[in-house]
């Protein structure tokens, strides 16, 4: 049901899963990768498992830098990098045997939420997108976690690090988590609680990515592109509580065209991996998937 897999995007070696359905016919496929610094052991098993349950295959993986993928330099956050990766992703899954080629869903959580919006909106070959709690617009979401001060500090410490690495330093690393209030990408007790967990089952991750990932974090704007995705169908699965604000989602899913469907979890930005909102989220994606690329 599932065995290793690797493909090249762009010159490096990513490395994930594949997971082919019983039966032994060709597939509709569902590609998949994760979030900010996180890699593939952190509950994409348990997605990926419920879809091939249902007939799908499902490719997942680690983009490159990150988790059993190959890459240099490693930690670091690049969009365009990672949106590269899943359309290779794509085009590798069309080789397979196994799959039918015609039928590809991409499948996003939180950043990679964001990158299958991109995706539907860019790539043609995608059939059906899943965006699964996204970041919608990462200058406005930062104005709503620190504040404009907060974020124009962060732009003048943004600036200085661009200024040093240009003068020949490398890069700084700072962490994803953190337990108090120091500086972390991710500065919010959920996200230091769901990765402690996820970091006893996930050994490859690492609580670090460099400083500059916050600048093209800042710069990217999935939400400028909903409004292209249509006519390809567009389920937007977002939390309650999320630290993401529930109204940026709302404002970007008006904009999308048909067909698409909105769902709203209780609780927040990392309820849709574990009980008991797990099992509504992996449902209601893998229906979405079967509607549309069965």
């Amino acid at each position: 049901m599932r065995r290793d897999f690797s493909f090249h995007s762009d010159g490096t070696t990513c490395r994930g899963w594949l997971y082919t359905p019983a039966g032994g016919r060709r597939s509709p496929a569902v590609v998949m990768a994760h979030g900010f610094s996180a890699v593939k052991e952190m509950r994409l098993d348990r997605f990926a498992e419920v879809f091939a349950e249902a007939g799908l295959a499902c490719l997942v993986f680690d983009y490159r830098g990150f988790g059993a993928s190959d890459g240099a330099p490693r930690q670091d956050v690049d969009p365009q990098a990672q949106l590269a990766d899943y359309r290779n992703a794509i085009s590798a899954a069309r080789t397979l045997p196994e799959v039918d080629g015609a039928r590809i869903g991409v499948w996003g959580s939180s950043y990679s939420g964001a990158h299958a919006l991109m995706l539907g909106a860019l790539d043609r070959r995608v059939r059906c997108v899943v965006s699964q709690v996204p970041m919608i617009d990462g200058w406005e979401s930062f104005e709503r976690l620190a504040g404009v001060e907060g974020r124009a500090a962060l732009v003048e410490q943004l600036t200085a690090e661009r200024e040093r690495i240009y003068a020949g330093g490398a890069p700084a690393m700072i962490p994803v988590v953190t337990a108090g209030t120091d500086f972390a990408a991710l500065p919010t007790p959920d996200a230091w609680e769901w990765f402690q967990m996820m970091a006893r089952t996930a050994p490859a991750w690492r609580n670090q990515v460099t400083l500059r990932s916050l600048e093209r974090l800042l710069d990217y704007g999935p939400g400028r592109f909903v409004d292209r995705i249509a006519p390809t169908p567009l389920l937007l699965i977002v939390a309650a509580q999320d630290f993401l604000p529930l109204d940026i989602a709302e404002r970007a899913f008006a904009r999308a065209g048909e067909p698409k469907r909105m769902l709203v979890l209780d609780g927040g930005h990392f309820s849709a991996y574990e009980a008991p909102q797990f099992a509504t989220a992996s449902r209601e994606a893998c229906e979405w998937f079967v509607r549309w690329l069965r």
